[in-house]
């Protein structure tokens, strides 16, 4: 039996930012289990070979002016960031076989903003500034069972061996989907909830992402921003992904259904990215230096077979915790998805995790208050 304060189910962004609250709170003995072999979770990137940084697989962008939280978070880790480039004009095609169509490129506005590092940089710097929680890798939680006043919590390695955790309190930090259809709840969840959370789609989960690497942006001398737009596919929406004084890249978003990309390979599909971009950027794109294709529908740890025809677009939160019964009190959703204002975003999981951590307290001081009783004084 192992001991723990708090068990965080995951160690992507929520549960790295929601370990970093707790020790700023003072809590000691907060553990972290994670079912990869990394830490990071939907955030993942591809190393250039200059070492300039990665470049992201998962999500690549922030908002400082609406995403506060996120901005003060990247501040406080000392990161750079940079502005999504969109200099030049971007192009557009219809159909397959027409020739693309120049235009001024659709700046965001407010700018979309990426780290120089890629995202990688933050979840590692936040990794960097825990002192006390211990982070436990390669271990997927199976069950979560009420033994009096703890919970215990069993997880497993790769060879199947089990070890049980014993806590107070856990924090999911996983999408709801997982935490609703991979864990066993003993007693069970209200079903009301686990019904809502298995309704919840999964960001990322649907998507594919490709990235091709060149020893220059190219593009850029034909006056090119490296965005595109295509109804051609596979990709349907490509931007330049280069990192200031390192590898230029290029990315896209495969438009292709999830259950057509498993069936095809990503052997086909590698050459028909490759082909796409030559069609639009001209020769020198067919040859890149690397690329990778990461099809996050094919990710067990991210996907369930509920994600596969989802439509990808960013959904709504629901409930974060039981509301009554054995587990009011006793666990929490923080990944991104049960964040109120920014679900499935990088600054859901950074709100998510805060307002976890915040019901825990919540929780505390209501524990305190009733072993204290009517009659005795609460400081």
């Amino acid at each position: 039996m192992q001991y723990a304060r708090i068990v965080i189910i995951g160690a992507g962004l929520s549960g790295l930012y929601a370990a970093r609250l707790l020790e700023r709170l003072g809590v000691t003995h907060v553990v972290v289990l994670e079912a990869r072999e990394r830490i990071g979770g939907r955030i993942a990137g591809m190393q250039a070979a200059d070492g300039s940084g990665r470049f992201d697989l998962g999500p690549a962008w922030f908002w400082p002016d609406q995403q506060r939280a996120l901005h003060h978070l990247v501040e406080e880790l000392g990161l750079q960031r940079f502005a999504q480039y969109d200099q030049g004009d971007m192009l557009y095609q219809r159909a397959a076989g027409e020739v693309p169509v120049r235009m001024p490129t659709c700046a965001s506005a407010p700018p979309s903003m990426r780290l120089i590092g890629g995202m990688n940089a933050l979840t590692d710097a936040l990794h960097g500034t825990l002192r006390s929680t211990r982070i436990v890798t390669g271990q997927t939680v199976e069950r979560l069972r009420q033994a009096a006043e703890h919970i215990e919590i069993e997880s497993a390695d790769a060879a199947g061996a089990v070890t049980t955790w014993r806590a107070t309190h856990v924090l999911l930090a996983l999408p709801p989907r997982l935490a609703a259809g991979c864990i066993a709840y003993e007693p069970t969840l209200p079903a009301a909830l686990a019904r809502e959370w298995a309704d919840t789609a999964t960001w990322m989960a649907p998507h594919a992402k490709y990235v091709a690497v060149y020893d220059r942006p190219f593009w850029r001398e034909q006056g090119l921003s490296g965005s595109a737009r295509s109804h051609s596919g596979p990709l349907g929406e490509i931007h330049d992904a280069s990192m200031p004084g390192g590898s230029a890249a290029l990315f896209g978003f495969l438009g292709v259904p999830a259950r057509t990309r498993q069936r095809l390979g990503d052997g086909v599909l590698l050459a028909h990215c490759r082909a796409q971009l030559a069609q639009l950027f001209g020769p020198q794109a067919a040859a890149p230096s690397a690329e990778l294709i990461k099809d996050w529908s094919q990710d067990a740890l991210t996907t369930t077979t509920a994600d596969l025809d989802a439509g990808g677009a960013h959904g709504h939160a629901p409930a974060a915790a039981p509301a009554a019964g054995p587990w009011q009190g006793r666990l929490s959703g923080i990944a991104s998805e049960w964040s109120p204002r920014f679900p499935g975003y990088l600054a859901g999981a950074v709100e998510a995790a805060a307002l976890g951590v915040q019901a825990w307290q919540v929780a505390q001081q209501r524990a305190i208050a009733q072993a204290a009783g009517p009659g005795d004084a609460v400081i």
